[in-house]
């Protein structure tokens, strides 16, 4: 099925011997996400809500139509539960700002995970500095599991807000986050979950995790970037000020005061990206139109058949081996730099990451300045692995 789905992403046929590994980073997009964007400024091109004309009629459907499907993806209980954002980060921020910061004093803590990228990091301890309340850490084993027990200890009555990653994107250990959702809801503590990494090849039901927010981005899920979600319940986000002001997000303006509309308009200030909701949308459409379950038990066996490959190189260290992970391997080979192993990979149009991949307290725990990652999704075969493999060989060789 790999070949047959990767025939659907034309970046392939314009580089036949690319090998990409990396999907943590950004995904490469299907033809019909192509063709959506370019349709919709070749033959759609206006703007949203305000315009009567049938061009902007027709881009305020395909616009709004994008944000059913995906409360239709994330079974969401009610559309106006879905905004768009610019991303992960974004969404992130806006929850930071507007529904934790006022709610956060000194005493107070937020509990995150050891393993958290720093989009799911800095906006709590910003808003921990500002206010003088607690950053509480999850910590993890050298495995790259989080610690159960200490998760647990860490929540208390003046907890505000848990924030968790469900799959490293350094690690790729895939965290237990119903159970956790379950352990904070036990003492009506809100949660935010980051499924940017989990979102395009698991199942994510919002209503049966019962998470108070999550966020994603569109462009690790097939879709073009600069697009994202946030997902909040809606009492939380009747509550929250906005984060941005501006056009389209309001519902009066006089010069002595200002009403905001309503949910989700009240988040969306000014024009939005259109053509990448619309893409974000066709992205699903894709998603949907495959065999999900078919897909990732076939990344599953590239992710077997990867690990096994790669552990046949003596001098090579996989940092994280959690029971439970997907298919993203950060590792260490013999003592040569990350990013030299990066460049020799590229010359032979392989294409890894090298560096902290925006997780720098996990390069701390493990005692390195950075590490080289390969991370598979479902365009990936074991001939991608196997042309890794023998580079890595190569590479070896050449610095012995």
């Amino acid at each position: 099925m790999n070949m047959e789905i990767k025939s659907r992403f034309p970046i392939f046929t314009e580089y036949p011997d690319l090998v990409y590994l990396d999907s943590a980073a950004t995904t490469q997009k299907p033809d019909t996400v192509i063709a959506g964007i370019t349709d919709f400024y070749q033959r759609g091109n206006a703007n949203i809500h305000r315009g009567v004309y049938p061009l902007a009629a027709q881009a305020t459907e395909r616009f709004e139509g994008s944000r059913d499907k995906v409360q239709g993806f994330i079974n969401a209980q009610k559309r106006e539960e879905v905004l768009f954002t610019a991303g992960t980060t974004a969404g992130t921020n806006l929850v930071a700002q507007s529904f934790v910061l006022p709610r956060l004093e000194k005493g107070d803590n937020i509990v995150i995970s050891a393993m958290e990228h720093h989009a799911n990091l800095i906006p709590w301890q910003i808003v921990c500095e500002q206010t003088g309340a607690e950053l509480r850490v999850i910590p993890m084993n050298t495995k790259g599991e989080l610690d159960l027990g200490t998760y647990s200890s860490l929540l208390s009555n003046t907890t505000r807000m848990v924030a968790l990653v469900h799959i490293s994107n350094t690690l790729g250990t895939i965290n237990p986050v119903e159970e956790m959702i379950q352990e904070a809801k036990k003492k009506g503590i809100p949660v935010l979950l980051d499924v940017a990494q989990s979102i395009a090849h698991y199942s994510i039901d919002v209503q049966a995790l019962e998470c108070d927010f999550i966020v994603f981005s569109g462009h690790k899920l097939f879709g073009p970037t600069g697009i994202g979600i946030l997902y909040g319940k809606e009492e939380w986000l009747n509550q929250m000020n906005p984060y941005q002001y501006g056009g389209d997000m309001i519902r009066d303006v006089t010069f002595a005061k200002t009403t905001f509309a309503g949910l989700p308009n009240k988040f969306e200030a000014g024009t939005p990206n259109i053509a990448g909701a619309i893409g974000l949308g066709a992205a699903i459409d894709f998603l949907t139109s495959i065999d999900r379950v078919k897909a990732l038990q076939d990344l599953k066996n590239v992710q077997s058949y990867a690990e096994s490959s790669l552990l046949t190189l003596n001098g090579l260290k996989l940092i994280g081996t959690a029971k439970d992970r997907t298919a993203i391997f950060s590792f260490a080979l013999n003592d040569i730099h990350p990013h030299d192993i990066a460049t020799f990979l590229g010359e032979e149009k392989i294409a890894t990451r090298a560096g902290h991949h925006c997780t720098q307290p996990i390069m701390d725990f493990f005692g390195l300045p950075a590490t080289t990652r390969a991370s598979f999704s479902i365009y990936n075969t074991t001939t991608d692995v196997d042309r890794l493999v023998q580079t890595l060989g190569e590479i070896q060789a050449f610095f012995s």
